[in-house]
């Protein structure tokens, strides 16, 4: 990002007061604007390679669910039938078509010409991920098996890229990478808006839209900041929930959030026989599933449905020992449903009921802002909006470094700024620094690295001018 661009006003400022005057004291913008400056140069330099890398793996991700569609459509869709096979004839097909697996979960079609997909744990697929068997619910025909990772179902190849944004495939260590895109996303996103939205300029159109006219540094300028200011909230909405499930800051967020009174509520699936309370922690403690009869997988289901279980996006979960049914809405479009049960499998009666409505305010922002973040709150319109908010990171991040190389390298802002800002101001900024840097670690890392970079380099260039003065 080029600093001379940023700070150089469009327009001349108003004529100069006569020298007799006393010259005002800058106000609070004035003073913060140069470490702004050199803040948002440094940061849009440095990190900006982490920030291309998870952009172009964040758009391929958005454009994965429909990509998804179109090569498993033979695993995912079938013609529509007249009847329906019960859900436990389909599981016993799954299971003899893959006689190895041990069925965990069923998901019945949510739509007419849907799949029931059968998850099973299979010691060849990876940890994490369940073996799902595609079974047509009219015919039972099974039409091929496929590694299933998470709760959204992601197939092989949204899988990958998953994988490719979440880490590169690294592991814990590429984690590290995503994370610190997401700490510093919000912070240049923000900056760059506050010395976009404090520059002179004609008139408010040139805020918003960008300048025409012949290929120049102004003109790159002006597409950088406004397409920033369009993206700005997006950005800083992605960065915000990104940190919620990283690796440093998460732990430090999901503390914040359980000390709130905003921890997600789990389900107890106890069971006891002859259980018949309702309510959330109605399962007894250390109780244990009956050994007698067992309801079967379609009256569970019925159950769940007469309990109040009513989107056609379900997950049933199968009885582990000591466990009963678990029955949840997997539908995570707005409006949400994303109730559950846990059944007694002896007789179906309910022991625990959870429903979204019920989450703490926190639990149930967090929710969605995961599920917005990973292109599933709002349907295709959100993989379109992620995928549009991707691809101007990818803008913005090309525009800031072809500023930087038309006036390279870049000229910062002189060191020393912060002596100018008045104390009053300079020690709350940097106690608000610290908090945040303690927070967000890789954040503060990456800000001592910069200040060190920084010092390094002004050391060398005082060095260079006493030899120079004294030759």
């Amino acid at each position: 990002m080029t600093i001379d661009d940023l700070a150089r006003p469009e327009t001349p400022g108003p004529e100069a007061p006569p020298s007799s005057k006393t010259p005002t004291r800058p106000g609070t913008w004035s003073a913060l604007r140069p470490l702004v400056l050199r803040l948002h140069f440094y940061a849009g330099v440095l990190v900006a390679p982490f920030l291309l890398v998870a952009a172009v793996s964040g758009l391929l991700y958005a454009l994965s669910f429909q990509a998804e569609k179109t090569v498993y459509a033979h695993e995912l869709e079938v013609p529509v039938g007249d009847t329906v096979l019960p859900l436990s004839r389909q599981v016993d097909l799954a299971r003899e078509a893959n006689p190895d697996g041990t069925v965990t979960a069923v998901w019945p079609g949510a739509k007419p010409g849907a799949t029931t997909r059968v998850l099973m744990a299979d010691p060849d697929v990876p940890e994490d991920t369940s073996l799902a068997v595609f079974v047509d619910p009219y015919t039972g025909d099974v039409r091929g098996q496929l590694p299933s990772y998470g709760s959204s179902g992601a197939l092989p190849l949204r899988t990958w890229i998953d994988g490719l944004h979440r880490d590169l495939h690294l592991g814990d260590l590429g984690r590290n990478y995503s994370e610190l895109a997401a700490s510093w996303l919000w912070v240049i996103a923000l900056g760059g808006v506050l010395l976009w939205a404090g520059r002179r300029r004609k008139n408010r159109r040139a805020l918003v839209l960008p300048e025409r006219g012949p290929k120049s540094r102004r003109r790159t300028l002006s597409w950088h900041g406004s397409v920033g200011l369009w993206a700005a909230l997006g950005l800083v909405l992605l960065s915000a929930t990104g940190l919620t499930w990283s690796r440093y800051a998460g732990e430090n967020i999901g503390t914040v959030q359980d000390g709130l009174g905003g921890a997600t509520p789990t389900l107890s699936a106890g069971a006891s026989p002859g259980s018949e309370h309702e309510g959330h922690g109605g399962a007894h403690p250390g109780g244990t599933a009956p050994q007698g009869p067992d309801i079967g997988l379609d009256k569970a289901v019925e159950a769940a449905r007469d309990a109040g279980i009513d989107s056609p996006r379900i997950s049933v979960v199968l009885p582990a020992e000591g466990k009963g049914y678990v029955v949840k809405e997997t539908d995570t479009q707005f409006p949400v449903q994303l109730d559950s049960v846990a059944l007694n499998p002896a007789d179906g009666t309910v022991l625990d009921r959870l429903r979204f409505d019920d989450y703490p305010l926190l639990a149930q922002l967090t929710r969605i802002g995961i599920d917005a973040h990973t292109g599933v709150f709002l349907g295709l319109f959100n993989q379109l909006a992620l995928a549009a908010l991707a691809l101007a990171l990818v803008l913005l991040v090309l525009w800031g470094y072809r500023m930087w190389w038309l006036r390279r390298p870049g000229r910062p802002v002189a060191r020393g700024t912060w002596r100018k800002v008045p104390v009053t101001l300079l020690l709350p900024l940097a106690a608000a620094t610290a908090l945040v840097g303690w927070f967000v670690p890789l954040l503060g890392l990456s800000l001592l690295l910069f200040l060190a970079v920084d010092l390094t380099l002004a050391l060398t260039a005082k060095v260079r001018s006493r030899s120079r003065t004294t030759a």
